[in-house]
């Protein structure tokens, strides 16, 4: 038992949490002009959560100040996990406290769903909630978006602490083309494209038929593909205009924000001989211009307004954004049954969309042309490339073994949810949602339901599932492996 805990060093994982909830803390009484606007009353409930998230956080933050500043790897993976899961635990409260979520269970789950950008959600009537909550509510999608470590990494030298194995630990994808030497500098950078994108948006919807509140937190909900709205129609309560533009930074949102980067920089040559950015695209044309198809031939709605909501959903569900314009489970089942496969395919690595990202179905597809290939060419040396490079073979196992254990956990949240007593179809609806980071499902977590009817016991299983899609699978299940642990 030596062995077990002797390297890591927890004291400054203690201090670390304790400052992200001071960054917390701090974000959350941004609600409180929302509460003097509008003339809420909840503005004390938000200013005494505020003050227990910023309290709890000082006290960790400056009770651990006698320790080294080396933040090693393990550190890392542990500081993500649990940061996620106390971020939300004290996100949570504004909810709580005031009554206006019923439930502690409910309340977490509401926030988990908000940091992790996934939007589903226990509410049943949204436009009844005071608009300093739904401002909070959206906020922590924004927050969750870009990820609330890569915020902290650009801060946290300034303490003397290291932020790398942090920025790798929140962004676990394939590859990660850093765009400057300097990790804080990669962060920077990032935040700045996120928030310039953000406020591009906000400035489009309010010049249409949004006011500037329900375009701040539809903004906000678009760029970090979360989903929560202030309407309880999502974006049907809006007209074409406002659904046009959200199709537009959707998009952009579940883009590899690198590419932004190179754009913003005129390198669109190097935007458009990406692979994976092509394959993006191409997967939106395909699957609208077939539900496109499959509604005017069925349902008989005017090629302007089926090409919308084809286009609006696809690219919705493929980002794992989960705004809804339309019931898609009233569509003929061929096609609400391609919605669902989306659903398991996700946005491009490095952007804020969840799923399993588009490069590793790609590289998977490759993979498995080329092994057809090698069977009939045995003695051939025929690698995998993906944008005109070979691929690794140790980076096509890491896909493999992402695949299946992804597999594997959409299985089990369905296997355990029908234990508890959900019907098998509701069952696989909220255990890819969830996984996927997506919010709708199918069943009774349709695009126009919500999981308020489900027991405790399914919203607990839901958010863990929402927590390991979110960090990728392994920044998780890593920590329940005894040789993490070990020296």
């Amino acid at each position: 038992m030596r062995s077990f805990f002797r390297e890591i060093n927890f004291t400054l994982i203690i201090r670390i949490i304790g400052f992200l909830l001071i960054v917390e803390g701090a974000f959350m009484l941004t609600a409180i002009p929302i509460s003097y606007f509008y003339g809420e009353n909840k503005y004390p409930i938000i200013l005494i959560a505020a003050a227990v998230t910023l309290l709890s956080g000082a006290i960790l933050f400056f009770s651990n100040r006698k320790t080294n500043s080396i933040l090693g790897k393990r550190e890392g993976y542990i500081i993500v996990t649990f940061a996620w899961l106390v971020i939300s635990f004290f996100g949570a409260l504004p909810f709580y406290l005031g009554g206006d979520i019923d439930s502690f269970t409910n309340a977490f789950f509401e926030t988990i769903s908000g940091f992790t950008t996934t939007g589903s959600s226990i509410l049943t009537d949204i436009e009844s909630m005071p608009k300093d909550l739904l401002y909070w509510r959206s906020l922590t999608h924004w927050l969750g978006g870009m990820g609330i470590i890569v915020l902290s990494v650009a801060i946290l030298p300034l303490l003397g602490i290291g932020g790398m194995q942090l920025f790798m630990a929140e962004m676990p994808g394939i590859t990660y083309d850093k765009l400057h030497p300097r990790i804080t500098a990669t962060a920077k950078r990032l935040w700045g494209i996120y928030v310039i994108l953000t406020a591009v948006q906000f400035m489009l919807l309010w010049i249409g038929e949004m006011d500037w509140f329900d375009a701040l937190n539809h903004s906000f909900a678009t760029m970090a593909t979360g989903g929560f709205s202030t309407r309880n129609n999502s974006i049907a309560a809006f007209g074409s205009y406002s659904q046009y533009v959200i199709i537009i930074f959707m998009i952009l949102a579940g883009t590899n924000f690198t590419l932004h980067y190179f754009a913003l920089h005129g390198k669109l040559r190097r935007v458009f001989k990406d692979e994976e950015y092509r394959g993006y695209l191409m997967l939106i044309a395909i699957s609208t211009g077939i539900i496109t198809l499959g509604l005017i031939l069925n349902i008989g709605t005017s090629a302007e307004t089926s090409f919308r909501d084809a286009l609006f959903t696809a690219v919705s569900i493929l980002t794992s954004t989960g705004f809804v314009t339309v019931d898609y489970l009233q569509w003929p089942v061929f096609l609400w049954m391609i919605i669902f496969l989306l659903m398991f395919i996700g946005g491009s690595a490095g952007s804020t969309g969840g799923g399993m990202k588009i490069i590793r179905q790609m590289l998977l597809i490759k993979n498995a042309w080329m092994e057809l290939r090698r069977a009939i060419h045995p003695n051939a040396m025929l690698p995998v490339r993906f944008n005109y490079k070979s691929v690794p073979q140790d980076i096509i196992y890491k896909v493999m073994a992402f695949f299946l254990m992804y597999i594997l956990l959409f299985a089990f949240g369905v296997l355990i949810l029908t234990a508890i007593g959900l019907d098998f179809e509701t069952s696989i609806g909220a255990s890819i949602a969830s996984l996927g980071n997506i919010g709708p499902g199918i069943g009774m977590v349709g695009p126009v339901e919500n999981y308020a009817f489900m027991p405790d016991a399914a919203k607990w299983v839901l958010a863990l599932l929402m927590l390991l899609g979110r960090l990728e699978l392994f920044t998780v299940l890593m920590l329940f492996s005894p040789h993490f642990w070990r020296r």
